[in-house]
């Protein structure tokens, strides 16, 4: 199972739409969420709509959040992506095999089973996880929260019983858009230094970035869609906040 997770405060100003480059990660199988992280004043009715509009493309979340809750958040939008695409993949299965629309609709035993095998698969079931961290210059008094959410990440994920894999990229970088700090890795030891090195810029190429991290999903697992056993393909659009319809948690 496939995510990309962007920190960002909206406000994207360089190259393609993040909303097209969203939409690409989704048709490849791989779910955006979207943490808008923001001060104590308001992120903007421009960053909120963006980051809304990104997250939908991309088939995921969107939260806007203070520096406070932005740990808790992403570790919530994470899980909770997890579990909605496996119950997504479940209930396709259930409308094939036995013509029911959901869970929900099995008799009591046999749904309490299912649920089971559910829960499971939530912790079993192979997970990676791209971070995409804006660096622009408006993100700098965020960057200690930021820091803070990735650490926390990284030991849940170091929870879960199947395999996690999380990478690192930051954008702006000094001579490209987006730059990767820290390959596929499973160990919260690699992330120590990456905060100390990080410069933060003005522009904010969030569009680029997002495709950049597509491109590296590509070079590490090839065609995504045709290796994963629960697809975002099977995601249907809701209006509600960017996941999609018949989520239930």
């Amino acid at each position: 199972m496939n995510q990309i997770l962007l920190i960002t405060d909206g406000g994207s100003n360089v190259g393609v739409s993040p909303v097209v480059a969203a939409a690409q990660a989704y048709e490849e199988g791989i779910i955006v969420n979207v943490a808008g992280v923001i001060d104590d004043g308001s992120i903007g009715e421009y960053g909120a709509s963006e980051i809304a509009e990104i997250a939908r493309a991309g088939g995921g979340m969107s939260r806007i959040v203070s520096t406070k809750q932005l740990s808790q958040t992403v570790q919530m939008m994470t899980r909770q992506t997890v579990v909605g695409t496996i119950r997504q993949a479940v209930n396709q299965e259930l409308r094939q095999v036995f013509g029911v629309s959901s869970v929900e609709a099995l008799p009591p035993p046999k749904r309490a089973e299912v649920v089971r095998v559910m829960e499971d698969m939530g912790e079993t079931t192979p997970l990676r996880v791209a971070l995409v961290i804006d660096a622009s210059a408006s993100m700098k008094p965020k960057l200690l929260a930021v820091e803070e959410a990735i650490r926390d990440l990284s030991l849940s994920l170091q929870a879960r019983t199947g395999e996690s894999m999380a990478a690192v990229f930051h954008f702006p970088g000094e001579q490209e858009p987006c730059v990767l700090d820290t390959p596929w890795t499973s160990s919260t030891e690699r992330f120590g230094s990456l905060f100390g090195k990080l410069r933060m810029r003005g522009t904010t190429p969030t569009g680029p970035a997002l495709l950049r991290a597509i491109e590296y999903f590509r070079e590490s697992y090839g065609k995504i869609m045709t290796e994963d056993v629960h697809p975002a393909s099977l995601l249907k659009q809701d209006d509600t906040d960017g996941m999609r319809s018949g989520y239930v948690v």
